[in-house]
């Protein structure tokens, strides 16, 4: 069995001297583990699909920690874009839940998982465009530095599964370390009984 390895922040030693950059790096990773995923069979499947789901967990509490409470006070609308955001991600975390109780060879799975590639894919491209591209534009290389640290601080510290309903910093502040907790508790009786 293969060790369950999940690129998360700064995983690729890239300098995090850029919080627009580390995201838009693992909005790459994300990509590439569903590549994974729906390329692989069996054991190898369900190894690629834990990695995308712990990948999908803390990327998504890092940007509701980090990114989300700067678009609110810095971009103008901020408040708007960010609703429209964790609707988003509050779909694909049902959707990706639901996923995360299918064995990965059920003839359902993959028609689910090209459900969620399909939420993730545009979301991603929601954020890029109206959250990233105004974040590079409203503050300065000082501050992308500190949030660029502060996601990979929230992601050493987010849960590795979906929990619909928690998509704010508030509920991750109050939710996320119990939460995280009890998943990192999960995965390691997973990969304790060898079902990684």
């Amino acid at each position: 069995m293969s060790e369950l390895r999940t690129p998360q922040a700064g995983d690729d030693q890239a300098p995090d001297i850029d919080v627009v950059a580390l995201l838009m790096r693992q909005h790459g990773d994300i990509r590439n583990l569903f590549d994974e995923v729906e390329q692989s069979r069996g054991e190898e499947r369900r190894d690629a699909f834990r990695r995308l789901v712990r990948l999908l967990a803390v990327h998504e509490t890092a940007e509701e920690e980090v990114v989300h409470p700067f678009v609110r006070r810095a971009v103008e609308g901020g408040e708007q874009v960010v609703r429209d955001r964790l609707a988003e991600e509050k779909s694909a975390k049902e959707t990706l839940a639901a996923l995360d109780d299918m064995d990965t060879d059920d003839p359902k799975f993959m028609p689910r998982l090209m459900q969620l590639r399909t939420e993730v894919q545009e979301h991603a491209r929601a954020e890029e465009r109206y959250e990233f591209a105004h974040i590079r534009r409203s503050t300065d290389v000082t501050n992308l530095a500190a949030m660029a640290k502060a996601v990979k601080a929230a992601e050493a510290m987010a849960p590795t599964r979906p929990h619909p309903g928690v998509e704010s910093a508030t509920a991750n502040v109050a939710l996320g370390p119990v939460a995280a907790l009890m998943d990192r508790t999960k995965d390691a009786v997973r990969k304790a009984m060898g079902k990684s």
